[in-house]
């Protein structure tokens, strides 16, 4: 499970990891027992706690065993109990992995990918996560690092061309659009111009959201690997000249995980009346 393989990594930054679902107490014991977890289940079984957050998955019919879930929400608590970040999905079959949220919320963590020394810059991909299940966010990186007196143009820029970080489309999977940081203003005095540039090292990230084990099973390879490919474009300026743009592959290589799909026993399970 995704979560208790997060615990180490969160407890090393102080946080501690707990889980609510409507589901009963005694499913509740009989899951971690099964999966080895080692964190809090809280057992919400009527939905109360569910309700009173206003997280209550409307989506599902009330006569389904189902009703009752919550919409998948994870909350990040300070040490006063304070509510300091939510991570919202109206689809309950999709969520933001535990180390999507490590990485976003302290830049620690993740999985190394490639290093590729292209023209100009030098590239380093990652991902929060090393393997990926269905439903679940990663987190995809692509750290930049320029050489002294170099930039490359931002987002937004006129009459040049910016960065751009394209991904293959499929329909096994969904890329959000790429998160670019601040900008810095550069003056062109050889031209009187100023525009906006990166310099040194920047990071830009997205979020791969894969889709159902149906959808992932025609481009998961017989090893049970997913590739996911793209490609960085930029031009490269220094204080003298201006580059000839640059294309740069990259690629992303993931062992697919399987959800837990075994049911508690019969005798444990809701029943609709």
């Amino acid at each position: 499970m995704e979560l208790e393989q997060a615990v180490k990594s969160y407890g090393a930054k102080g946080i501690g990891i707990a889980a609510i679902t409507y589901d009963s107490p005694a499913i509740l014991k009989n899951f971690a027992s099964r999966r080895s977890i080692t964190f809090p289940l809280l057992s919400d079984e009527g939905s109360r706690a569910i309700r009173s957050f206003g997280i209550l998955n409307t989506n599902i019919a009330a006569d389904s065993p189902a009703y009752g879930v919550p919409f998948p929400v994870t909350y990040l608590l300070d040490g006063k109990g304070r509510v300091k970040r939510k991570y919202f999905e109206e689809d309950h079959r999709e969520r933001y992995s535990a180390a999507n949220i490590l990485v976003r919320e302290f830049k620690a963590g993740g999985a190394a990918g490639q290093e590729i020394q292209a023209k100009h810059l030098k590239l380093r991909t990652s991902a929060s996560n090393a393997s990926i299940y269905p439903g679940s966010r990663v987190l995809l990186s692509l750290d930049v690092t320029l050489p002294a007196k170099m930039h490359v143009y931002a987002p937004g820029v006129e009459g040049y061309r910016p960065v751009e970080w394209t991904m293959a489309e499929s329909k096994s999977w969904i890329v959000t659009g790429a998160e670019f940081p601040p900008s810095r203003k550069l003056h062109l005095k050889a031209i009187g111009e100023t525009v906006p540039v990166y310099e040194r090292t920047v990071r830009i990230s997205r979020d791969l959201v894969p889709g159902q084990a149906a959808e992932l099973k025609p481009v998961v390879t017989a090893d049970g690997n997913l590739t996911i490919e793209g490609v960085f474009r930029y031009q490269a300026c220094d204080d003298k000249v201006c580059y000839a743009p640059e294309s740069v592959p990259l690629k992303w290589v993931f062992p697919v995980g399987q959800l837990d799909s075994e049911r508690a026993p019969p005798e444990l399970r809701k029943r609709v009346q």
